[in-house]
């Protein structure tokens, strides 16, 4: 009797780094969808094909996940800025100015990194040294600015005038960024102004033209501020 060897079928291997990839195309789809708070890990794992328990391989746990998804934001959230801040040249203004349209820009091209990059409930940053030191760095690059612009030696405490400075061009930004995001100026209130487009490459030059200088002795009073903020670019 003839014996027939049936050879049976395995399933397709992932390559590790391939999983990994993956696993983040997954979330940011996922964020895109739902937003972070409609995140689960359980599903990340099924659009990228692999059981429930495959991610813990490279990232532990969902918080993991979304960790690696927001330092790869604030990674390349860094390299745009710190593009942005050479082509500004030796002049603050300048550089605060090109930082502006980098720092929207990057929101708009990476809207699920951006979302997550600045939702510290969902990740916890001390607990990952690499993404806090992404975010310090992202934060340093605009804070070496307005060391410049008020005159601030470096390692010398931000006086509480020039910390205000800081934090006035980071809100404009950042709420600019949120409101294109948010599908504000494609709204009622902006209709026949040209769409998100000309507000890009139009009104958001014109609003940075708008960005507030120092006081002249926004650089000479007692600081209050630690030369590095602990927390990076985070609110």
């Amino acid at each position: 009797m003839n014996s027939v060897k049936i050879k049976r079928s395995r399933k397709p291997a992932y390559h590790h780094g391939d999983l990994k990839r993956q696993l983040i195309a997954a979330a940011e789809e996922l964020i895109l969808e739902r937003g972070v708070d409609g995140f689960t890990l359980r599903e990340a794992a099924r659009r990228a094909g692999v059981s429930p328990a495959a991610p813990a391989h490279h990232f532990g746990d969902a918080e993991g996940l979304l960790a690696e998804v927001a330092y790869l934001g604030f990674k390349e959230f860094g390299d745009a800025l710190e593009a942005a801040d050479t082509r500004g040249g030796e002049d603050p203004q300048a550089r605060l100015y090109q930082q502006g349209l980098a720092y929207v820009h990057f929101a708009l091209g990476n809207p699920a990194r951006f979302e997550l990059m600045f939702r510290h409930s969902k990740v916890d940053f001390s607990k990952h040294p690499a993404l806090a030191a992404a975010g310090d760095r992202a934060f340093k690059i605009l804070e070496d600015a307005i060391r410049a612009a008020t005159k601030t030696p470096a390692g010398a405490p931000l006086s509480p005038e020039a910390s205000g400075y800081l934090m006035a061009i980071w809100s404009i930004v950042h709420g600019f960024a949120h409101l294109a995001l948010g599908g504000e100026f494609d709204g009622p209130a902006l209709h026949g102004k040209g769409g998100r487009n000309a507000i890009l490459n139009t009104f958001l030059p014109l609003a940075l033209k708008h960005l507030p200088r120092p006081a002249p002795d926004a650089g000479k009073r007692v600081g209050v501020m630690t030369r590095r903020n602990p927390r990076g670019l985070r609110p």
